[in-house]
């Protein structure tokens, strides 16, 4: 070692008399005296590598450990034939400790964000349940209808609620989710499955936690709307729900093989553009469209990434 810089010797408590053309292994305690670093700084006097942010951690008797990032550069003289290295040390102890300290309360926060959604799901469950029992005595067969609907709603935000609480928070696998989402749906309101049955045909997009609540709410609705009002008198069929991201827009469709639409002053009361669903679209930045195929409807929310930015400087993104 030919010199060490006054920072150096304050910060490691060095004199700095005593490392003039001492080696490194030697100075301190034996503090410095690590295999590995030696390897590495010998290799780059060799010219073989160089010491980019080697991370180490620095033990001394009596005091805390402490972490070090390392570099080190050969220094190319003409007139020297030794080999002079520039080493480096940058002490990033309490960078460590406060990134740390920020996973600790980042996952503390994601643990109680958790429990939250498992106790909204389970008061929710216990809401519905109340409802149920509550329509069972009901005289009013209309009311008895709007009860039931009630029921089925609060069944289906429970699900997404637990689904949310099964995602860690982070994102969503939207296959999953969905599917999970439609068997809830259909398994409250769908007496006989081997008659009229709900699909999911989703790729394989993930969405953050709040954008999937806003697509699980959509579905919940479009799914409901298309039981209620595509299958009377016992009529069979299928549901299917569909979701396909390209580039860096989506569409999420719905699509029955059902009686289709009303025609005339009927066809307002399908419900497909509730306030809750158009509410659910704008909050997307999407578009939503209905359409009479053969057989049935379909009905399609659109969310066009250039469009978007077109008209929101900061659009929702899957």
């Amino acid at each position: 070692m030919m010199v060490a810089s006054r920072s150096f010797c304050r910060t490691f408590g060095i004199d700095p008399a005593q490392t003039v053309l001492r080696p490194l292994t030697s100075l301190g305690a034996g503090e410095w005296n690590i295999p590995q670093l030696i390897a590495l700084l010998q290799a780059t006097a060799s010219g073989y590598a160089a010491v980019e942010s080697y991370e180490m951690d620095f033990h001394r008797e009596g005091q805390p450990v402490r972490h070090l990032l390392i570099n080190a550069r050969k220094l190319n003289y003409p007139s020297d034939e030794s080999a002079t290295l520039l080493l480096s040390c940058v002490d990033v102890t309490e960078a460590r400790h406060r990134e740390q300290q920020k996973e600790d309360l980042l996952r503390e926060k994601a643990v109680l964000l958790r429990e939250l959604n498992h106790r909204i799901a389970n008061s929710l469950q216990i809401i519905a349940s109340v409802l149920l029992q509550g329509a069972r005595t009901v005289q009013s067969e209309e009311a008895r209808l709007h009860i039931n609907e009630a029921h089925h709603r609060l069944m289906s935000v429970a699900e997404l609620q637990r689904q949310l609480a099964l995602s860690h928070l982070e994102r969503v696998v939207l296959a999953d989710y969905l599917a999970s989402l439609c068997r809830s749906i259909g398994a409250s309101m769908i007496r006989d499955p081997s008659r009229l049955t709900i699909e999911v045909d989703v790729d394989d997009s993930v969405v953050t936690p709040e954008v999937s609540l806003s697509l699980g709410l959509i579905v919940t609705e479009l799914v409901i709307n298309a039981l209620k009002h595509a299958f009377p008198d016992q009529r069979g069929g299928r549901i299917v729900v569909g979701f396909a991201s390209t580039g860096e827009g989506w569409e999420l469709t719905v699509r029955d093989d059902g009686v289709g639409l009303p025609e005339g002053p009927d066809q307002a009361k399908a419900g497909l553009g509730s306030n809750i669903v158009r509410a659910l679209v704008m909050q997307l930045d999407a578009t939503i469209s209905m359409a009479a195929v053969n057989p049935g409807t379909l009905v399609s929310v659109t969310h066009d990434a250039a469009d978007a930015a077109n008209a929101q400087p900061t659009p929702a993104a899957v």
